[in-house]
Formats: C-alpha cells, sequence, structure tokens
C-alpha cells in the first residue's frame, strides 16, 4: 500500500525533513519519560500500540505471512528489539544529545560490518568517515581519564543493531512486500518488549503514570514509528538516495537542539567537536560510502 501516489521531489524532501525531525524529539522526551516508568514497560508499549496502529492504517491480505517472510521479519524485529532495547536503557545513564550522534552511527557500522558479513572490504571514504566518526565519538564521550561512560556505551551497542537492522532490510526488503514486512518486525519488537517487561524484576506495570510518559508514548508510537514508516517508505521513492542520506543526517542535530531546548542540555567544547567529526563521518559513509 503506497500513502503518497504522486509528489514532487521537494515535497518528498519536507516529508522526510519532518521524520528526522520527530525521530530526533524522541531522545529527550523518552529520557523525561523513563523518570516514571521503565525501560522494557514503554517498549511494549509503544511497539503494541504502533503495531496495531499500522494494522488499522494499511488494512493487509487477511493471508497471513508465509513461512519465509515470517523469518525474514523476526530477523529484522530481533534487530529492531535490540536496538531500540540497549538505546532506552542506555538513555537512563547519558544525555539525549549522546545518544542521538551515537546511534547516528549505525550508518558508519553497516559499510564495515559488510567486512564479516558478505566478505566485502569497505572503499576509501568508508573507512575514513568509520575512523572521523571513531575520533568525534572518543572526544564526543570519553572523560579526562578516558573512561567511556555506560550509557553511551550501551547506546554505541544500539548503533551496532540498528546497523544489522539496515543490513537485513536490505537484503530482505526487495524480496517481500514492505508493510508485511514492517508489520512482522514491529510486532515481534512488541512481544519481546513485552516479554522482558513481565519476565525482569525491575520492571513494573503501576496503575497510572505521569504526563511525561503520556507524552512519550504519543510521540513515539504513532508519529514516530508506525505513522513515520508509512510516510518514508512513500516518500522516498520521489527523492534521490543522496538527498535522504543527508535529510536524515538531521536527526541528530534535532536531537541536540531540542534535548537544549526541552531539558536544557548543552555539549562543552570538545564534545560539540566530537559532534561535528561523528556528522561528518556519517556524511561520508552515506554519500560515499556505499
Amino acid at each position: 500500500m503506497a500513502v503518497l501516489k504522486k509528489i514532487q521531489p521537494w515535497q518528498a524532501d519536507l516529508l522526510l525533513l519532518a521524520i528526522s525531525f520527530i525521530w530526533g524529539t524522541t531522545f529527550i522526551i523518552v529520557k523525561q519519560a523513563l523518570e516514571g516508568i521503565t525501560p522494557f514497560t514503554f517498549l511494549a508499549l509503544r511497539f503494541s500500540i504502533a503495531f496495531f496502529s499500522l494494522l488499522l492504517l494499511v488494512r493487509p491480505r487477511k493471508t497471513l505471512p508465509d513461512a519465509k517472510r515470517l523469518l525474514a521479519g523476526l530477523a529484522i524485529g530481533f534487530c529492531l528489539f535490540c536496538g531500540y532495547a540497549f538505546q532506552t536503557i542506555g538513555l537512563q545513564y547519558t544525555s539525549a544529545t549522546n545518544a542521538g550522534f551515537i546511534t547516528g552511527l549505525s550508518v558508519v557500522f553497516v559499510p564495515l560490518l559488510g567486512i564479516f558479513y558478505d566478505r566485502r572490504l569497505p572503499n576509501v571514504f568508508a573507512l575514513t568517515g568509520a575512523v572521523a566518526a571513531a575520533v568525534g565519538l572518543g572526544f564526543l564521550t570519553l572523560d579526562q581519564t578516558l573512561a567511556p561512560h555506560k550509557g553511551d556505551l550501551l547506546v554505541l551497542f544500539c548503533a551496532v543493531a540498528f546497523a544489522f537492522h539496515i543490513i537485513y532490510v536490505g537484503k530482505y526488503a526487495g524480496k517481500y512486500e514492505a508493510l508485511q514486512l514492517a508489520l512482522v518486525q514491529i510486532g515481534t519488537t512488541a512481544v519481546f518488549c513485552t516479554a522482558f517487561s513481565l519476565l525482569l524484576p525491575g520492571e513494573s506495570w503501576p496503575a497510572c503514570w505521569p504526563r511525561e510518559v503520556w507524552t512519550a508514548l504519543a510521540v513515539t508510537a504513532i508519529p514516530a514509528t508506525s505513522l513515520a514508516l508509512l510516510i518514508q517508505n512513500s516518500a522516498q521513492r520521489f527523492t534521490s538516495p543522496a538527498r535522504t542520506a543527508i535529510i536524515f543526517t538531521t536527526e541528530p542535530i534535532f536531537s541536540a537542539l531540542t534535548s537544549w531546548y526541552i531539558g536544557k542540555e548543552t555539549l562543552a567544547p570538545q564534545a560539540l567537536f566530537g559532534a561535528g567529526l561523528i556528522l561528518f563521518g556519517i556524511l561520508l559513509a552515506e554519500l560515499k560510502g556505499s
């Protein structure tokens, strides 16, 4: 199902920029929500709402996915679950600004993982982007003792998981119906998150949550997950991959700006330099490294 039948490239770019903005705002909003809800309980609610809303929006065929499509969706969904699990837990221990820039490193990891995944060496641009991003990561996260912070390390694992998610989406998206595949991966993430929220001793389902939790669910469940997925799948057909890459590079910038405006987070000069190097590495890997 296509949401948009025909639009101009500049209109597609604006829609993708809006998605990038929404994704960027989620870091500080989720971080504030985690003061009133446990991570897996929040993710269980987010992805369950996203799954059922997407189910209503796309009205897929009544036939169930076959075994191959189901297994592909489960593999992609597991990577998605790992990414959001590490990111959400990491947000409890690091700033939303750091989380935004570190999460963006997933696109740098994709060509590097190709060394092991399909035995293909990355080109010089991808390697240069990776080195620049790694140096930037050091400036952004390491303190005077050169020890990584717990939250930054968890979000780094999140970036690796999202890199695998990108690889698996690239492998299977051309073979199966995209939205049915999306339903399976979002449903898989919802099931894993719900299971962890019920089994882990630190998780809880209280009778009520503060306003910040409901705000985060309102932003993340439908606008940042199911609706963003529908628009992204349609809008990217009317613009170039290079323009899409540049637009999505604005996500950590939006994360930093909204974290400063809402959460009063700021970056020291050293961290700001590191963030700039990360952005340079991401752009180089996106535009020249593929």
